[in-house]
C-alpha cells in the first residue's frame, strides 16, 4: 500500500506543479494558488510515507 500512497502524492505533486504554471503563465493568480497548495500537498503526503517507511524498518 506505501507505493500506491507514494504514487499519488508524485502525482499530486506533478499536477498542482503543472496547475501552478499555467495559472502564472495565464496570469490566474487563483489557479497558481491552488496549484500551489495541491504541490504541497503532495509534499506533505510524500514525507508522511517516507517518515512510515523510517518507522518499520
Amino acid at each position: 500500500m506505501s507505493a500506491e500512497e507514494k504514487a499519488k502524492a508524485k502525482a499530486e505533486q506533478v499536477t498542482g506543479k503543472a496547475e501552478k504554471a499555467v495559472g502564472r503563465a495565464v496570469g490566474n493568480k487563483r489557479a497558481e494558488a491552488e496549484g500551489s497548495a495541491r504541490e504541497t500537498k503532495g509534499d506533505l503526503r510524500g514525507a508522511k510515507e517516507k517518515a512510515k517507511d523510517a518507522l518499520e524498518d
